[in-house]
């Protein structure tokens, strides 16, 4: 063990494990466990688009958990590789840094330090620029779901945010500490905003679908399981009887929901019948309990989810105006990083 990782293990939690740190890299993986939620809603949704750029855009089951996976090791791995690279320097007190012997490597105005702000900053610019361009002006519309930009902003608005955690070497204060604390609100907001969007059941396109096309999906998803029927077991009926006990409450609705599929599971394998069909039939159950419990909520989480904007905008906006406010001073004071 080196000199600087047994005085970290001596001295206990350095800085760079503070519950700011932590809170982006659980936000990170809070955030991409939540984007798997409405993967196999979609599929069955994707069948009723007449949209057939869109459909052959969509990636399989298998490639979108590796596009989400990759995503969060990426940042995970960030956020370990900056830790114990810059382990020595940032467990440190403040007053003692300028002794160490890569203090102008690490510190916020060196070439590590300010590349690591500069890249940041440009991540999170990055990230929000292309997903507003489009969602509200088409852009790309062709060439990429908007499902899946979604995603990718909030993986640059991830992992920007760590990179500027390092950028600051740990030092909050003055105005720049406003704008540090307001990032992690917008870290921690855009969970919570996240949550919320993955509740309101929407198109391949990514747009909202309201009470009478969820109805519409319904109804053909009854249809659909009506044709499965088997002899000594009626799945439709049980899909009836199954939805008139479905609580409303989102946990306790899942847990329902799991409950249940695991019986109609138990159920169907003690029928005579091919895998194939087994796991069709399941998987039409899963999605009319999935549709179900939406149409009971959707009205209170669309109005939750615009009340969720009037928390997240604000943060984000005083962020925005603290950066350029830190820039411009920054190059006003001659620091250019390389330049």
């Amino acid at each position: 063990m080196r000199p600087a990782q047994a005085k970290f293990f001596k001295h206990g939690i350095p800085p760079i494990f503070n519950e700011s740190a932590f809170s982006v890299l659980i936000s990170t993986v809070s955030v991409h466990l939540l984007l798997a939620q409405k993967r196999n809603f979609l599929i069955y949704v994707s069948l009723f688009t007449n949209n057939k750029a869109l459909r052959q855009t969509s990636m399989s089951k298998t490639a979108h958990k590796l596009f989400i996976a990759a995503m969060v090791f990426t940042v995970v791995l960030v956020m370990i590789y900056l830790s114990f690279t810059g382990l020595s320097y940032y467990n440190l007190p403040i007053e003692e840094r300028f002794y160490h012997p890569r203090h102008a490597w690490f510190k916020p105005s060196g070439a590590f330090g300010h590349g690591l702000g500069i890249l940041g900053t440009l991540m999170i610019l990055f990230g929000v620029a292309i997903y507003i361009a489009r969602k509200r002006y088409g852009f790309l519309e062709k060439q990429i779901r908007l499902k899946y930009l979604l995603e990718f902003h909030i993986f640059l608005c991830t992992l920007g945010p760590v990179l500027i955690l390092f950028h600051t070497a740990f030092k909050f204060g003055g105005i720049v500490s406003i704008a540090f604390w307001s990032m992690v609100a917008v870290v921690l907001s855009g969970v919570a905003g996240r949550f919320i969007y993955v509740q309101i059941p929407r198109s391949i396109e990514g747009k909202e679908l309201n009470r009478s096309e969820l109805q519409n999906l319904s109804i053909k998803l009854i249809s659909d399981l009506k044709s499965e029927m088997l002899e000594g077991f009626d799945v439709s009926r049980w899909i009836v009887e199954t939805l008139q006990a479905q609580p409303g409450g989102i946990i306790s609705a899942w847990m329902y929901n799991l409950k249940h599929i695991n019986g109609l599971g138990s159920a169907l394998g003690q029928q005579k019948i091919d895998k194939q069909k087994r796991e069709k039939i399941l998987e039409l159950a899963k999605q009319q309990l999935y549709i179900n419990s939406r149409i009971s909520r959707l009205e209170n989480m669309q109005s939750l989810f615009k009340y969720w904007h009037v928390a997240h905008l604000p943060f984000a906006l005083i962020m925005l105006i603290i950066v350029i406010i830190h820039v411009g001073v920054t190059l006003a004071f001659g620091y250019k990083w390389v330049f």
